[in-house]
């Protein structure tokens, strides 16, 4: 759920400020930030940033998962900052290693879908009536252009939950993914055909609400 609402806000702000200036240096940086995000593999990405930030430079663990969220959420809310921190630097770099793949393939659609609908009529209607620049974007243009989009981020769902098994081996983060690993290397049936439906229900609900 953080690597797509991660990779939701990475690829919608970064292809709208591309399709700000169409065929500008802004644009093609953007694209080809997007083009080499889809083309990295989720596990290289995800040795990668191990690398860089937990080896290097140890601003970030490389293993665990620390306090579960929600119950850090909570401890939070009642005054104890300490747990929800420790949480979400555990995961930044497995929600990053699957965001970055989404996010791109996100923002590639945004950026399609945004300028299209800047030639439509209402947008240079509202250009027209002196309507701030930003406002017509980000307001106008943007709330129309979404309605593809929402239907790819609901569908890179499925696509995270596969990522997951990968991540979590990486980072050691005990959940689902390890477990689908353990029950196939075990030849444990009857926990893979649980796994299988909780994956299937978690992104059938997904979709359904998506829609």
């Amino acid at each position: 759920v953080v690597a797509l609402l991660l990779s939701a806000a990475i690829g919608i702000t970064l292809g709208v400020i591309a399709a700000m200036r169409p065929g500008g240096v802004v644009d093609a940086s953007a694209m080809l930030l997007a083009q080499l995000g889809i083309s990295m593999p989720v596990y290289w990405l995800a040795l990668l940033l191990m690398l860089a930030f937990a080896v290097m430079l140890g601003w970030l663990p490389a293993i665990g998962r620390g306090e579960p969220l929600l119950s850090a959420l909570g401890m939070a809310a009642a005054g104890n900052p300490g747990p929800l921190l420790d949480s979400l630097s555990h995961i930044a770099l497995p929600a990053a290693s699957l965001a970055v793949n989404s996010a791109a393939i996100i923002s590639r659609l945004v950026r399609a879908s945004m300028l299209e609908v800047l030639n439509e009529d209402f947008v240079r209607t509202a250009r027209a009536k002196g309507v701030r620049r930003r406002q017509v974007i980000w307001k106008h243009a943007l709330r129309n252009a979404l309605l593809p989009v929402i239907s790819v981020i609901g569908l890179r769902f499925g696509a995270l939950l596969g990522g997951a098994i990968l991540t979590e081996t990486i980072f050691a983060w005990p959940g689902l993914g390890q477990l689908t690993i353990a029950a196939i290397s075990q030849r444990d049936l009857p926990l893979i055909q649980g796994i299988v439906l909780t994956f299937a229900m978690i992104f059938a609900t997904v979709t359904l609400i998506v829609d």
